[in-house]
């Protein structure tokens, strides 16, 4: 599902490397934790993943595709494979929540028809049934974070990117979101979460990658993690 192998990416031949010959392996429907310092190159991995940015070196393969030979035109078929989910939510502020969902599958020609269709079934997986005419403002943040979430998997992508997605949310609010994460890979999709939060990963017991300084430390099943 996700391979890279060896891959290195240098912005500043004088500053080093920000990822330094990273291997990883992720399976298909694995539930992997990234996890590390600020700084440690964790969104540079994520970047080269949705090819924001290109390796220096190394190869990187997902979902069967081989980046080496992916054409620009054919980057956008891509990212419909790969759902992101951000810190700061990055919602439409004037348009309702369906409106948010909805907008993901407007803007690759879906029908009306197939959007009423498809939109209350995803907000009832993320669990905001009945608030679907409320706008982001009228949110807590636990609620517009998993609005965005929705609006990351109603293409039903095989894999979500779910960087520091609790990062700005409280105890409750993070932990109801990490349960929508859980239930998204349930379903079948491939998650890779990266945060920052200790007792999330200590209580997830899931898989868990460390990088630190742009090289991968550990890589352990069932892990804790000290900071």
């Amino acid at each position: 599902m996700i391979l890279l192998d060896r891959v290195t990416k240098t912005y500043n031949r004088n500053l080093g490397s920000v990822l330094d010959r990273v291997s990883l392996h992720v399976e298909p429907k694995e539930f992997v934790i990234v996890v590390g310092q600020s700084g440690a190159g964790k969104t540079t991995l994520l970047r080269l993943l949705t090819r924001e940015e290109k390796p220096t070196s190394g190869k990187i393969i997902v979902g069967g595709i081989d980046y080496d030979k992916l054409d620009e035109k054919d980057i956008p078929m891509l990212r419909r494979k790969i759902g992101v989910v951000f810190q700061d939510f990055k919602l439409l502020p004037n348009r309702t929540v369906f409106e948010n969902v909805a907008f993901a599958l407007e803007i690759v020609g879906l029908s009306n028809h197939e959007i009423e269709h498809t939109v209350p079934k995803v907000l009832d997986i993320v669990n905001l049934k009945g608030k679907e005419n409320n706008m982001p403002l009228e949110l807590s943040g636990g609620e517009r974070q998993r609005v965005a979430i929705a609006r990351a998997v109603v293409r039903q992508p095989k894999i979500l990117i779910a960087d520091e997605p609790t990062g700005n949310l409280d105890p409750k609010h993070a932990w109801d979101v990490i349960k929508v994460l859980e239930k998204i890979n349930r379903f079948g999709t491939t998650v890779l979460l990266t945060t920052h939060n200790q007792e999330i990963v200590n209580k997830l017991k899931r898989r868990v990658v460390t990088i630190q300084h742009g090289k991968v430390t550990s890589d352990r099943a069932n892990a804790e993690y000290k900071i």
